[in-house]
């Protein structure tokens, strides 16, 4: 197996001019009720430093995953997902890491049966989260993902940080009450939230009418 870099199992750093976002850490909370939560929105909408922000304040276990291009080969997702769920408990995977040894080619359903069975022996509720999402493209790995969302136990709850819907069961999650959904409507900043942003965290002597012809320049979007 190759070496696996730990980094991309860590939480992001939070820059200090974050702005706390309530409602949508209620929306986040909310996700324990759910399988799972997705988080879609193009780049500059703060998506993953509220997830980031959230998870350390949140009252139930989280354990990260951060996607780029190369984790499209099969194996390697399986890899690091397994290390990120040793995260949160290091007896689990190693069953499935020999599975995964084994196959030749890859069929993954009896490593994610295995998996499961391991996932299911944590009896506290945990999120497992997947962030930049949108680097996956490898059919076989959405479809993996798409059997762990419909097989995995109740104590488990994905939270997907994408800038695009995903190719998973996102309507069958929907239309049973299963889906937890925040998008570029829901991140854009209020206007109070604005007003922080800018005269608060940035320091900008700005007047109510400034700060509100930045907003409805930006529509709202963060890194604008």
């Amino acid at each position: 197996m190759e070496q696996l870099l730990s980094t991309k199992l860590y939480l992001p750093s939070i820059r200090p001019e974050f702005v706390p976002r309530t409602h949508l850490i209620d929306r986040l909370n909310d996700g324990l009720h759910r399988k799972l939560t997705l988080i879609s929105a193009s780049a500059g909408f703060g998506k993953t430093t509220l997830v980031a922000e959230w998870s350390r304040q949140a009252d139930h276990a989280t354990t990260w995953l951060s996607l780029d291009r190369n984790d499209n080969d099969p194996v390697r997702f399986f890899n690091y997902l397994i290390a990120a769920l040793q995260k949160l408990d290091p007896k689990i995977g190693h069953s499935a890491l020999t599975i995964l040894d084994s196959l030749s080619p890859l069929n993954p359903e009896p490593l994610l049966v295995n998996l499961i069975n391991e996932i299911s022996e944590i009896f506290e509720p945990f999120f497992l989260i997947l962030d930049d999402y949108h680097a996956v493209d490898t059919p076989e790995i959405h479809q993996a993902v798409s059997f762990l969302l419909d097989h995995a136990p109740a104590e488990m709850h994905m939270i997907i940080i994408t800038r695009s819907d995903p190719p998973l069961p996102v309507a069958r999650l929907r239309g049973r009450g299963q889906l937890t959904e925040i998008h570029a409507a829901d991140l854009r900043f209020r206007s109070d939230e604005s007003k922080r942003f800018l005269t608060e965290m940035m320091g900008l002597m700005l007047s109510d009418d400034q700060v509100a012809s930045l907003e409805k320049r930006t529509e709202g979007w963060i890194v604008g």
